[in-house]
């Protein structure tokens, strides 16, 4: 029986292009996956430290080679109880809509504390930068108001999926599949059309992930 982590990012919910088609993906996973379960993770509705003060101090005590001190240890737990449920997953799902280009701030601050030295990622002199999560699936659904692919003219715009990809890269994903639901705002009936386009994807690769 696997977990699959769904992480959710936008403050919508049922009015969210990349939550319809991220609920879609689940149901259609779930029915081809009986036995396994999904957890959700809304990040409008989760707790996240602050990455400041000790905590701060606590990744550079890491960084150093040196021991915490009490207030430290305390603010770096935090930081670690969210590592630690992230990496609790067999599997993973995100969605998150483009705003201003990249992904909103919640999904921003859920990466800054989650991506951390010892934790998701490993640095060495002789060997560099070495991901931690590894050999794990990781399935991204993108909403977009703009049409962003490749032949639009506006690839460079897109600081969303690229964005997203190098962090997952990073901390050791190398499984990355990609929904991409655009553009949701081009015309009256246009948001329909991509999340039926999305629907169906997330149906291919729902039922084999």
């Amino acid at each position: 029986m696997s977990k699959l982590l769904y992480i959710e990012s936008s403050p919508r919910g049922t009015r969210s292009a990349s939550h319809t088609v991220a609920q879609h993906f689940i149901d259609t996973y779930l029915a081809s996956h009986p036995g396994d379960t999904v957890e959700t993770l809304d990040l409008w509705h989760t707790p996240l430290p602050e990455f400041d003060g000790p905590t701060i101090d606590a990744k550079y005590a890491v960084l150093h080679g040196q021991k915490h001190t009490p207030e430290q240890l305390q603010a770096w737990n935090a930081v670690v109880a969210i590592a630690d449920q992230f990496k609790s997953a067999d599997k993973y799902l995100i969605s998150l809509p483009m705003w201003n280009f990249g992904i909103p701030y919640k999904l921003k601050h859920y990466i800054d504390v989650l991506l951390q030295p010892g934790l998701t990622f490993s640095f060495s002199p002789e060997t560099g930068y070495k991901g931690l999560v590894t050999g794990k699936p990781v399935v991204a659904v993108y909403a977009r108001g703009g049409a962003y692919g490749p032949g639009t003219g506006a690839e460079a715009y897109d600081q969303q999926s690229g964005y997203l990809k190098q962090v997952l890269g990073f901390i050791g994903f190398t499984d990355i599949k990609e929904i991409f639901v655009e553009p949701t705002l081009a015309s009256a009936t246009s948001k329909d059309e991509a999340v039926k386009s999305g629907d169906h994807k997330a149906d291919e690769i729902a039922a084999n992930l």
